[in-house]
């Protein structure tokens, strides 16, 4: 029998791509979700990027909606099923959000990882793959960011309450000799599957630029904002580390097996090392759509830092793991899904389906 991998936010951007690699790696996905970010399919109450990974990969997802606030429904979850590990993508993302609404964030992300801890205690699941960001790291001190840099200064509510569930993991590990994890950091996941079917949907504005430009691209948005172009970068604008999401969710099946060393709690970054600018990314993308971006230089964000990239060399000595996708492919794939979908999973059906 294939082990049973519990997914939480599994119909979202990233966690659907690791639903299709956890798949393809031999386990049996079992994904909750909430809807908060993920779009509804068709008749049935399944998340529309899961109905499309059944059609890529002819199989068939078990899916519950359930929101991890509910106890009760996460309890009867864990007595039907025997989990071997769980991934835990669930939460709410937007940095700016999370300004505007602190307690919102704080209330939803940890209050939901702590009955998820909790259930996965008292129905004996002991390993656990986090999703974790970059942005626990606040303000880097050095670069490239390895995994001793400095934690915990972060510059907004969104990665405080990642960097207390990172806390809440580690102290579960101490305290309970039997507990395995794995906290993946990310850095700055773009891109979509090759067959163009899923990708990144945002609901409303995109907060991340690569949407936004695809959505330029698309014709959806009259124009990119580029906010400061005075850093002390390449040409003035920010620079970050983009990693294709496939290279990413890769980067997951490597955190599951490691789990099986019994390798206590683990912190990886999951990045390719290279930075780019935003005016790299708009000709990247410019390239790969062969169309014109329009973009403003607008004053800097607050928050926002000049340069932010991973040193990934743990991953690659201890996962086995390294980013594969150069940016060519990151926009290429992009591309290929904002074409097929113009206006993401909702009311569309994409042209090759």
């Amino acid at each position: 029998m294939a082990q049973k991998v519990l997914v939480t936010g599994g119909g979202g951007y990233i966690g659907s791509h690791c639903v299709v690699e956890l798949i393809e790696a031999g386990f049996c996905p079992v994904v909750i979700d909430n809807f908060s970010n993920a779009v509804q399919g068709g008749e049935r109450d399944v998340p529309e990027s899961l109905q499309r990974i059944e059609k890529i990969l002819d199989t068939s997802i078990e899916f519950y909606e359930l929101d991890l606030l509910d106890r009760p429904g996460l309890e009867k979850l864990f007595k039907q099923h025997s989990f071997s590990a769980v991934m835990h993508f669930a939460g709410l993302k937007a940095v700016g959000e999370s300004v505007e609404q602190p307690l919102r964030y704080y209330q939803v992300n940890l209050t939901a990882t702590m009955n998820l801890l909790e259930v996965m205690q008292t129905h004996g699941v002991r390993n656990l793959v986090f999703s974790s960001s970059a942005t626990v790291y606040g303000d880097p001190q050095r670069l490239p960011i390895d995994e001793q840099h400095p934690v915990g200064g972060c510059t907004n509510p969104y990665g405080k309450t990642k960097f207390f569930i990172e806390e809440m993991i580690i102290d579960q590990c101490k305290a309970e000799k039997d507990w395995n994890a794995v906290l993946l950091r990310y850095f700055n996941p773009i891109g979509a599957h090759s067959s163009g079917l899923i990708g990144e949907d945002p609901q409303g504005i995109p907060n991340n630029l690569l949407p936004y430009v695809a959505q330029v691209a698309i014709g959806r948005r009259k124009h990119l904002n580029v906010f400061g172009n005075d850093y002390d970068t390449i040409d003035g604008t920010g620079v970050r580390d983009y990693i294709h999401v496939v290279d990413l969710a890769k980067g997951h099946i490597a955190a599951l097996k490691k789990l099986k060393d019994n390798c206590g709690c683990k912190v990886y970054n999951l990045g390719t090392g290279t930075g780019y600018s935003v005016l790299q990314m708009v000709k990247a993308m410019e390239k790969a759509s062969g169309k014109e971006i329009m973009y403003l230089i607008a004053p800097r964000r607050g928050g926002d830092v000049a340069s932010c990239y991973a040193d990934p060399l743990l991953a690659e000595k201890e996962l086995g793991w390294k980013a594969d996708f150069d940016l060519e492919r990151m926009c290429e794939d992009l591309w290929r899904w904002q074409s097929k979908n113009p206006t993401g999973f909702t009311n569309n059906s994409p042209s090759s389906i």
